[in-house]
């Protein structure tokens, strides 16, 4: 099944698209233990700048987990420690990757699914754009990582209203409490001009933006030595010096 998705390259931005429409991009053993090893190749690529989650076709993001799947393995123990090994290592390397990720959603963003879109730093959606976390459906219990992430963009109230009633939610509901950033009628033009936003800004700045704001949410408050002097070494780096020189030739920067 690892054909099922599919890591593309152009232009400064990784695509690592779900491919299973059939299921609904319903993601199974194989597809959680290939997955990470694509977010990290994305990583390391020198010339990825930004990796976007998204679904080869239209109409649906991912369903979740294979409950087929799911069904006929899970009472064999070697197989469900190896399918929770995998589901977690995905989530855990998606939400701590270096560089900016998006997850773009067109549909059903369900379960598994709508973990994946949890563990990116943005989600923008389209209308079409439907959102469960369904644990309670099926007698499980979500993962406190996964759980930490979701209390982390809705709240507790909310993420509690999601996971006890395992509710559905269309688009507008979730842009309402913050499960995503933006609905866009035009999911491609939006796309589009976020991706164009991060790709002329400062790579650097943006990276060390974001390992700040993931300590932030762990919970320091307030500067450490290595913080202070990362703002510090900033000022003689060549970002800076090329945003000044751009602010005052007016123009815009052309950052390395």
């Amino acid at each position: 099944m690892t054909d099922s998705l599919h890591l593309d390259v152009a232009d400064g931005v990784a695509r690592l698209r779900l491919d299973r429409a059939g299921r609904r991009n319903a993601f199974t053993l194989s597809m959680w233990q290939r997955f990470p090893a694509l977010v990290d190749e994305a990583m390391a690529d020198p010339a990825v700048r930004l990796l976007i989650v998204e679904s080869a076709s239209p109409g649906v993001f991912c369903a979740g987990a294979d409950i087929r799947e799911f069904a006929t393995s899970s009472q064999d123990p070697l197989w469900r420690a190896a399918n929770n090994a995998a589901i977690r290592r995905t989530q855990v390397t998606l939400a701590r990757a270096p560089k900016p990720t998006l997850a773009v959603i067109d549909g059903d963003c369900i379960g598994g699914g709508c973990g994946l879109a949890l563990a990116c730093d943005l989600r923008i959606s389209s209308p079409r754009g439907r959102f469960g976390i369904t644990p309670a459906k099926l007698g499980l219990v979500y993962p406190l990582h996964d759980t930490r992430l979701l209390v982390d963009l809705v709240g507790p109230a909310q993420a509690r209203r999601l996971l006890f009633t395992a509710m559905h939610i269309d688009a507008a509901e979730a842009l309402r409490i913050g499960l995503v950033e933006q609905v866009a009628d035009d999911l491609d033009t939006a796309v589009a001009t976020y991706v164009a936003a991060v790709l002329a800004g400062s790579s650097h700045s943006q990276r060390a933006t974001k390992a700040i704001v993931a300590r932030i949410i762990a919970g320091e408050t307030d500067d450490a030595p290595d913080t202070a002097a990362q703002f510090d070494a900033a000022f003689d780096g060549p970002d800076f010096a090329e945003g000044v020189g751009a602010f005052v030739q007016r123009r815009k920067p052309v950052f390395g």
